[in-house]
């Protein structure tokens, strides 16, 4: 139960993510594509690892196995996680992109979730990511967890990047005031 429990989350946030797609604005500039390459090798070698079956399996490559008041919690959690990135795509509109990208009036969106951080989807997507994690207690499930927060970090450094370039100092600005994937922690 509470692995299609955690199937479903995961198969409604791939399903409307895509379906969504077609609500951005279209780019009018784009980061290096090989640049994009790394974080999304990352990403895809992750995932597969993340979604390595774990239903049942009592093995060596289990390293803990959570009881079900804990499984229950971490599908609580990944339930946040996912709502928050939803939250932060809804006020991000037609300026959000899948790439690293720039779109026509392109601006600094600092209210709502990005009052709290600079990236809310990846802050929502990595605690989704982190209770999959936990209530998989797998090598595998660790594995994937830690290369998907690589690839996160990764495009998170090359969105701020791009960002400062097309911004200037306002993004500055923004960086010393907000964090970047944590609440509350010192910008």
């Amino acid at each position: 139960m509470v692995g299609h429990a955690i199937a479903a989350l995961w198969l409604f946030w791939a399903i409307s993510w895509l379906l969504a797609a077609s609500w951005a604005d279209p780019a009018q500039k784009r980061a290096d594509i090989r640049a994009e390459v790394r974080y999304r090798i990352l990403w895809l070698a992750g995932t597969a690892l993340m979604f390595v079956p774990a239903h049942g399996y009592v093995g060596r490559f289990r390293l803990w196995m959570p009881t079900l008041t804990e499984a229950w919690i971490c599908v609580a959690l990944i339930a946040v996680g996912i709502a928050f990135a939803w939250w932060a795509r809804l006020h991000l509109g037609r300026l959000w992109s899948a790439t690293v990208t720039a779109k026509a009036d392109h601006r600094i969106v600092d209210t709502g979730p990005y009052g709290l951080v600079r990236h809310p989807i990846y802050t929502g997507l990595l605690l989704s990511i982190l209770a999959t994690m936990a209530v998989k207690g797998t090598i595998w499930g660790i594995a994937g967890a830690a290369l998907l927060l690589i690839g996160v970090v990764v495009k998170a450094k090359i969105e701020e990047n791009f960002l400062r370039g097309e911004l200037g100092p306002a993004y500055d600005d923004y960086a010393k005031r907000v964090p970047m994937l944590v609440p509350f922690a010192p910008a």
